[in-house]
């Protein structure tokens, strides 16, 4: 037998350590990028839902012309995003919530928003 490698049984440790290490850190950089692809996205919600509130209020106040749930969608449509529910309340504010069509691997992003007439 080689006596070369029976002095150094732990021969060879620091590549499989240096491996490891190696898969630590790719995980945790891909984890980082789905975080801030989420955080893009629900971003994104936010924006499609804040603008589809604004037009259906638009509409509901009669500045537009047009049924504000349907503008609503239209405008979240445009977006890139449905509109899960949209409600009419107290005072002539609509409340809309949106989701992206596109998801991602941690799931769908979504938005709500509520818009009436200014104080």
């Amino acid at each position: 037998m080689n006596s070369r490698f029976e002095d150094h049984p732990e021969r060879g440790s620091g590549t499989v350590l240096a491996s490891g290490l190696a898969l630590v850190v790719i995980m945790a950089m891909v984890l980082t990028l789905l975080l801030a692809q989420s955080a893009v996205m629900a971003s994104r919600a936010a924006a499609a839902a804040d603008l589809a509130a604004l037009a259906a209020a638009d509409a509901l106040r009669g500045l537009t012309s047009g049924e504000p749930c349907a503008i609503a969608a239209a405008v979240a449509a445009r977006h890139d995003a449905a509109v899960v529910s949209c409600s009419e309340g107290a005072g002539q504010t609509v409340e809309v919530r949106t989701e992206l069509i596109a998801r991602t691997m941690l799931g769908a992003a979504s938005g709500q928003a509520r818009a009436g007439p200014p104080p």
